[in-house]
This record gives structure tokens, C-alpha cells and sequence, in this order.
């Protein structure tokens, strides 16, 4: 089930963030920074990804609503005991639907580590595809830069 975001999940949030298997792809700045982000920034909109009642992960959008490059970007995580069951995935394709139907977007964009395979591959079987390598596009937590994958999905490509 995916429902908004609220002050009362940031425990969780952090609790989720802290994981390694999170970690290692997601925000350099540390898991008290992204929960501030996902609940008190206005960049994103964000949701719980939830399991019988227990916050497994977060899914998050940005639009960009300039008429002649309008479209919506998804990021998600999932903590290390939910990974690889189709959660993320089916988190994916669920707000993808909502974004193009409700929200009436025709292009969908994600953008993975490159070397995130298990990503991509989620990413793939809701039908977005690879569009370009972005080269040192993302910095990690050690300081270095890794490349990003640049995937899109339009409207009648949804799986």
C-alpha cells in the first residue's frame, strides 16, 4: 500500500536510511538529512511504501511542470528485509499508473546507479528503458562520483 508520508514515520524513515543496502545508493548527506527531505522539503512528494501496516520503504515524484518539458521523476527505496519480493516494483508501477492517468504526465523518468542492477532490472519490468549513461553524475558516500543511469518510461510503455 502506498500512503503520504507523515512527521510520525521519521524514526522508521531513519531506521530504513541507515540500512547498507539503502545506503549505498541513496543520499551521501546520511538518513537524518533524506528524512528531513522526504517530510519537510517541498521538492518531492513522497509516500510510505507499507506491508501489513509496517513502513518497508519510501516512493517519491517531482514534476517539472514547464509545458514543453513536463514530465515526472520516481526514486524509491526499500529496506534489505523487503528487497527482491517485487514491493519496490510493484511501488513503481503503481505510482507510475497514477502519474501518467491522474496526473497526466506522458513521460516518466528514473534515474538509478549504473551499477545498480537490481534497480534497473525492477525499473525494466515496468517497462521504462535506458536512455543514456550520465557520467561521475552522483556522489557517494566516500566522496567519489559514480555514473547514473537516465531511464524513461512513456505513457503507453507501462507494464
Amino acid at each position: 500500500m502506498l500512503r503520504p508520508l507523515v512527521p510520525e514515520d521519521r524514526e522508521r524513515l531513519i531506521e530504513i536510511l541507515s540500512d547498507p543496502t539503502v545506503q549505498q545508493w541513496w543520499d551521501s548527506r546520511g538518513p537524518e538529512h533524506s528524512a528531513h527531505e522526504l517530510l519537510e522539503e517541498d521538492e518531492v512528494v513522497p509516500f510510505a511504501i507499507e506491508l501489513d501496516g509496517e513502513l518497508i520503504g519510501s516512493i517519491q515524484y517531482a514534476e517539472e511542470n514547464e509545458p514543453d518539458y513536463r514530465h515526472a521523476g520516481i526514486d524509491v527505496f526499500v529496506g534489505a528485509a523487503n528487497q527482491g519480493r517485487g514491493y519496490g516494483t510493484e511501488a513503481v508501477r503503481t505510482l507510475a499508473r497514477w502519474l501518467l492517468e491522474v496526473r497526466g504526465h506522458h513521460r516518466l523518468t528514473i534515474d538509478p546507479a549504473a551499477d545498480n542492477v537490481r534497480a534497473i532490472r525492477a525499473y525494466e519490468k515496468v517497462g521504462f528503458r535506458r536512455v543514456g549513461v550520465m557520467r561521475q553524475y552522483e556522489r557517494r558516500r566516500d566522496g567519489t562520483y559514480h555514473d547514473g543511469l537516465l531511464m524513461d518510461l512513456l505513457a503507453g510503455e507501462l507494464r
